[in-house]
């Protein structure tokens, strides 16, 4: 399971800091993410951690968010600074997990984040 938390209602330029916990399982973990989505529009990659702690940031999000994890939590955190209206969105965890054949994705709930212009 996948809990996520942190999301609410910031004026821009504010910060907001979310995360999500893992739960029931802690191993075969290859990466973990935040993406994102507003009606209408395909969930969006914001940022991705590999294991190997690689991170991965989209264009849009570069310099002002900041992810990363704690192990022994089996946290993720997500870092929003200098936050924009266009972060609008409903923000979803990711975790991807080894498997035989193809990689499993494991999604959480989904919390909202709003910017006011």
């Amino acid at each position: 399971q996948l809990q996520a938390s942190g999301g609410g209602l910031v004026q821009a330029g504010g910060s907001l800091r979310l995360s999500c916990q893992i739960s029931g399982r802690n191993f075969g973990i290859l990466a973990m993410g935040w993406y994102r989505q507003t009606s209408g529009k395909q969930r969006e990659s914001v940022a991705t951690i590999t294991s190997g702690g690689v991170t991965n940031y989209a264009d849009s999000v570069t310099g002002r968010f900041t992810i990363s994890r704690d192990s022994a939590k089996n946290t993720v955190y997500l870092q929003m600074n200098s936050l924009k209206s266009e972060d609008t969105a409903a923000y979803y965890c990711n975790v991807r997990v080894r498997a035989p054949i193809t990689p499993i994705d494991y999604w959480g709930q989904g919390t909202l984040v709003t910017v006011s212009s």
